[in-house]
């Protein structure tokens, strides 16, 4: 029997509109073709698989070789990524579905293994994270990283724009910005990362700056109407902090906004861990932003759909339960169980935990 919810309600996302109010948050799988980290064959079943979530956003992929932080990751700053991309935007709507690219630069969350010539990554300032990366087969400390010279940063944001034109060639919908997890943007914009002392350091309007300047970027080549932004405000991932996350994401959400920007992406609390892991009022920002709120983290049918009655959000992102569900719209409408993920098939690999989960209509009758 369906259940009825606003979760299963179309949904005008600028352009476009949505079949359902599920969003498919970016999950890394790292399977992307080694050495070209072009998306491989099994990356387009995988996300025609879940082209009934209402939009997909795919894996974190890297802008330059500089933003790779991580074994295996997809990229979409080349032809043959470009051209790796469109089978899975081909496939993906082929079945109906929408999605967009999420553009990343990891900053400081990465290995020299992965950096040409095996420089040291880039940050905003040389302090480096307690934390680890997927390289070589494994997991190992992130390497030291150097301070970005003032005169770098144009080609950052540089790099985010180009990245944004190959995703429209690649036959995306839309892109998302990656502003979250301890990232390059994240890192500006949060103190514990950034002790500048120039334009992009300082004061909250000076570490905002690289993150609305990217997003200023990225919307005027995509369209503001196709941009979408991720943020997490008190995620401690990547060694990451702030000493007033409210006042410094209040600031940057009211730039967004003014930027007129789709929507934005929210991780409530900890990534991938509890929602309450710090005191934020995540109803300042749905109040400050114009386009649509994405919630993140932690939802099930159950909390998404309070969240979905009280107008606290307008779109719910699941992540994990996409991994081990690619029908799980299905599944939530009929109350249906969910598989069980495997975790050591998250990161790497093959067809075995990525394209081999069952679907309702592939399980026998009981």
């Amino acid at each position: 029997m369906s259940r009825s919810t606003k979760l299963f309600e179309t949904y005008k996302l600028g352009p476009i509109t949505l079949a359902n109010r599920l969003v498919m948050a970016p999950l890394t799988r790292n399977r992307a073709v080694p050495g070209t980290f072009v998306p491989g064959a099994l990356a387009a079943d995988y996300y025609a698989q879940r082209a009934s979530a209402g939009l997909l956003v795919t894996e974190a992929s890297q802008i330059s070789q500089q933003g790779q932080g991580y074994q295996d990751t997809p990229g979409i700053y080349s032809k043959d990524q470009i051209a790796g991309w469109r089978k899975v935007t081909d496939k993906v709507h082929a079945r109906g579905g929408k999605i967009f690219i999420q553009l990343w630069h990891v900053g400081r969350i990465s290995h020299v293994d992965l950096q040409a010539n095996r420089a040291a990554p880039v940050a905003p300032s040389a302090i480096r994270a307690k934390g680890k990366t997927f390289v070589n087969g494994g997991f190992a400390d992130v390497s030291e990283p150097r301070a970005l010279e003032l005169a770098e940063i144009p080609g950052i944001i540089d790099d985010f724009k180009r990245a944004t034109k190959n995703a429209l060639e690649a036959g995306f919908d839309g892109v998302e910005i990656h502003g979250a997890n301890g990232y390059l943007l994240d890192q500006f914009a949060r103190d514990g990362a950034n002790k500048r002392t120039d334009a992009y350091g300082g004061s909250i309007e000076n570490r905002a700056r690289l993150m609305l300047e990217v997003a200023k970027a990225v919307a005027s080549e995509a369209g503001s109407d196709r941009t979408g932004i991720r943020i997490s405000p008190v995620t401690p991932a990547n060694d990451l902090s702030d000493s007033n996350p409210q006042a410094l994401f209040d600031h940057i959400v009211d730039g967004l906004s003014a930027l007129k920007l789709v929507y934005l992406h929210v991780v409530e609390g900890a990534t991938g861990g509890p929602r309450d892991i710090a005191p934020f009022d995540y109803a300042s920002l749905r109040k400050r932003f114009s386009g649509a709120y994405v919630a993140n983290n932690g939802y099930d049918f159950d909390l998404a759909t309070k969240v979905l009655d009280t107008n606290a959000a307008d779109l719910i992102a699941f992540g994990k339960p996409f991994i081990s569900n690619p029908d799980l719209v299905e599944r939530l409408k009929q109350g249906a169980a969910l598989n069980d993920w495997d975790k050591n098939t998250f990161y790497g690999g093959g067809a075995k935990g990525y394209t081999d989960y069952p679907t309702l209509a592939a399980e026998p009758a009981e």
